[in-house]
């Protein structure tokens, strides 16, 4: 009897104990539309990653080639995937985006639906897949890959008609389901124009919002890649940035008003910004070239973008909340050359060196407003943990973190972070240091708007004993993953 009582006496303080740790637990706060999907966030944090455009185009000193050129023609000597592969790893890239089909039509994999590809060529006496070589060397280096397939074909004869709309699926499938996992699908906005069309040199002209019935390649992309992006001006899993110079504004949100927005959008100078009132999450992906050309021209051999230029490209993109895409024209032997990869393993060093310590991590912090002190506690903005974060309460859309350090220190770097899977949520903040008894604006030569995956300022060399930061607009209350400060030197 005794034992009874003492047992029910257990179960009873046991219970008493669950439910209050149950009630301690605090509601995260709500996700505010749209939002984004785990794909998309592990899209996000790739942050660099390579294009690689290659084709006859290559060996014909073209850049957009008409659809006529003699398969014969492309011949690279010592085309090595593994070199891609080795020279992008070490430039601190997550993966390689390859031109399997360039507008000319010419197929780098042997289609079984148009002779018009590598099985035609000298390389490796027609027995050659280039797709399949890349897809093995990313394997092999821990790369992720991804494919680019033109809807606009000017080789194709039947292109503008329903047979080549279901050509182009079949060749999709076969990209999808050939070569392994693939991280992101690119679908080019130039539809439609003048090209060789099997002979019939002409202009043709096609409805870019129905004519190739897009919601069939986002249903098939779903299906047999569902870990995969699609790119194109309107997404859905990213966007076109609105140019092909590598950068988003410094006011940059992750939405778009999807219904308006089609591949060849013609006010495509909106998606730099993405729309502040847009439905859908779809993220900015800033394209641009080592070289003025995409493809491989010898006389680019002494224009390739210095050092100070990439590492200025990183920060108007991915620290304008974007992703960056850095394309190598691959030369005529079939390697990337020895300037583009010297130059763009500089920009990953350049890039770590500046913004390796985070001078945060040992300072004091206290917020204005706290959700919960333990779940989302402002010691998570210093933590690295990309899954941790700050939240105020429901309501409060205003708010400032203070940051003291033990000594006084220079700064000249900023970073800021969200928690994105709740939604982007900040319109407006500002920056501030204390020194000599007052607190002094930072003023890091833009906006300081809109924050998103990740927002990057730099400024001139300030010292401060304090640095604070004010949320002053925001679309729910705040959520905030990482906050870092550096000093670049």
């Amino acid at each position: 009897m005794q034992m009874r009582l003492v047992n029910g006496l257990i179960l009873i303080v046991m219970t008493v104990g669950m439910a209050v740790r149950m009630e301690a637990q605090v509601v995260p706060p709500a996700a505010i539309a749209p939002e984004p999907s785990a794909q998309q966030v592990a899209w996000q944090q790739m942050e660099t990653y390579a294009f690689v455009h290659f084709g006859p185009n290559t060996f014909l000193d073209q850049e957009w080639g008409y659809g006529d050129a003699d398969p014969q023609a492309f011949n690279p000597t010592r085309l090595d995937c593994e070199q891609w592969a080795r020279t992008v790893k070490a430039a601190g890239m997550q993966g390689i985006i390859l031109t399997a089909k360039h507008h000319d039509g010419f197929c780098l994999w042997p289609s079984r639906y148009t002779d018009y590809n590598i099985s035609r060529t000298p390389y490796k006496g027609g027995r050659g897949d280039i797709v399949g070589e890349l897809a093995a060397a990313c394997r092999k280096h821990g790369l992720k890959m991804g494919l680019y397939l033109s809807p606009w074909d000017r080789h194709q004869v039947t292109y503008g008609t329903a047979w080549y709309v279901d050509y182009y699926y079949k060749q999709l499938k076969e990209l999808l389901t050939h070569y392994g996992p693939l991280f992101e699908i690119w679908l080019d906005g130039a539809n439609g124009g003048d090209g060789w069309y099997g002979g019939a040199r002409e202009k043709r002209t096609i409805d870019r919002r129905t004519y190739y019935n897009w919601p069939r390649a986002h249903e098939m992309v779903a299906r047999l890649q569902p870990n995969a992006v699609i790119f194109s001006d309107g997404g859905p899993g990213c966007r076109w940035v609105g140019n092909e110079d590598g950068y988003a504004d410094a006011t940059n949100w992750s939405l778009l008003r999807i219904g308006e927005v089609y591949p060849g959008y013609e006010h495509y100078q909106e998606l730099t910004s993405g729309h502040a009132d847009g439905d859908t999450w779809v993220a900015a992906e800033c394209d641009v070239s080592i070289r003025p050309g995409w493809f491989y021209h010898e006389r680019e051999d002494t224009l390739v973008k210095s050092v100070d230029q990439l590492v200025d490209l990183y920060y108007h993109s991915v620290g304008h909340n974007g992703t960056m895409l850095l394309n190598f024209p691959v030369d005529r032997e079939g390697l990337i050359h020895p300037i583009d990869s010297t130059r763009a393993v500089a920009m990953h060093q350049r890039i770590q060196a500046e913004l390796s310590h985070n001078l945060l991590t040992s300072a004091s912090i206290k917020a204005s407003n706290i959700r919960d002190k333990q779940q989302f506690a402002v010691q998570h903005l210093t933590d690295g943990v990309p899954d941790t974060y700050w939240a105020t309460a429901d309501g409060v859309t205003q708010a400032t973190v203070e940051f003291r350090f033990k000594s006084a220190q220079r700064i000249n770097r900023l970073m800021l972070q969200e928690y994105i899977p709740l939604g982007q949520r900040v319109r407006a903040f500002s920056v501030e240091y204390y020194d000599k008894g007052r607190w002094h604006p930072i003023d890091p030569g833009e906006a300081t708007t809109t924050i998103g995956y990740k927002r990057l300022l730099r400024f001139g060399t300030i010292t401060a004993s304090r640095l604070r930061i004010r949320f002053t607009n925001s679309r729910g209350p705040l959520c905030m993953s990482e906050i870092g400060a550096y000093l670049a030197k």
